[in-house]
């Protein structure tokens, strides 16, 4: 199979991040450079910066897929040089491989994060074919005309093209401030700001609801995670495009993991760390 999909599916990375590695020239197979479009089998020789990629002979275990309420202030980054807080701090240690964010939120939204371990999963549902819908929470300072509401569901030009809301639903509000919900099918970087400041609205808060079939909820608080359900995973997998094979997820409650436990990949590859000699780029 194509060498993307190969390493994603071995749980290092979702496969465009792994296209990353390639065009960098880190990844080496069986002695050579790898290039773009190259195909392996778990049999080859294959090395990202020096360090052998290793394949276990066992039955892989099921990936894993979890929602993750992630609080303003948190980073969607595996390091920060500011140290600032991260969601990966507050993330069990996954079963096999590493988690792999569906996507990001920048430092001030908060509201649902889906996380896998399964590399070509994350790699589908956050690619712009897919055209799966993702629901924000919106609060506006100030009053939002008729014709503005208009403007963005027909669409607004923005520096990287044109952009507009599937749909948006008044919630209401009180004082200066007014709820919307607002869908959206694209995961452009900050696009659903972007786009209520090229109609010349102030967003006082952002929060992501939903991300295709999964919500959000009431009961999912802020800094906690839960494992989705089977036939979440299912109906997820079924938007991305794959057959579900049985998945295990975590069946644990939700609850908040303490910052600082470590999350450095399990075995097979678990020396792929990051570490002296192998700078893994973020993702």
């Amino acid at each position: 199979m194509r060498l993307q999909k190969l390493l994603a599916e071995a749980g290092l990375g979702s496969r465009r991040t792994i296209e990353s590695w390639i065009s960098a020239g880190r990844i080496r197979i069986n002695g050579r450079l790898a290039q773009l479009g190259d195909r392996a089998r778990p049999t080859d020789r294959i090395q990202i910066d020096g360090h052998p990629v290793l394949f276990g002979l066992q039955r892989p275990a099921p990936h894993q897929i979890i929602a993750y309420h992630k609080p303003s202030g948190e980073l969607v980054t595996r390091r920060d040089p500011e140290e600032r807080p991260t969601v990966f701090q507050h993330l069990p240690r996954p079963k096999q491989g590493r988690w792999i964010a569906v996507g990001r939120l920048d430092l001030n939204t908060s509201g649902l994060l889906l996380i896998t371990t399964d590399g070509e999963l994350a790699n589908r549902l956050m690619h712009p074919s897919s055209g799966i819908e993702r629901e924000y929470a919106v609060r506006i300072l100030g009053t939002v005309t008729p014709q503005t509401l208009e403007r963005l569901t027909q669409g607004i030009e923005l520096e990287d093209g044109m952009a507009r809301f599937e749909q948006i639903i008044d919630q209401g509000g009180s004082g200066a401030n007014h709820w919307y919900h607002v869908v959206i099918r694209e995961g452009r970087n900050r696009e659903v700001r972007r786009l209520w400041e090229a109609a010349g609205c102030t967003v006082s808060r952002l929060i992501r609801v939903r991300y295709g079939n999964i919500a959000l909820g009431r009961r999912l608080f802020p800094g906690h995670w839960r494992p989705l359900t089977d036939e979440e995973c299912r109906e997820l997998m079924a938007l991305a495009g794959i057959q579900a094979p049985p998945i295990d997820t975590i069946t644990s409650r939700p609850e908040r993991i303490g910052k600082g436990r470590a999350l450095a990949p399990q075995t097979p590859n678990a020396h792929l760390r990051p570490g002296p000699g192998l700078k893994r780029p973020r993702s």
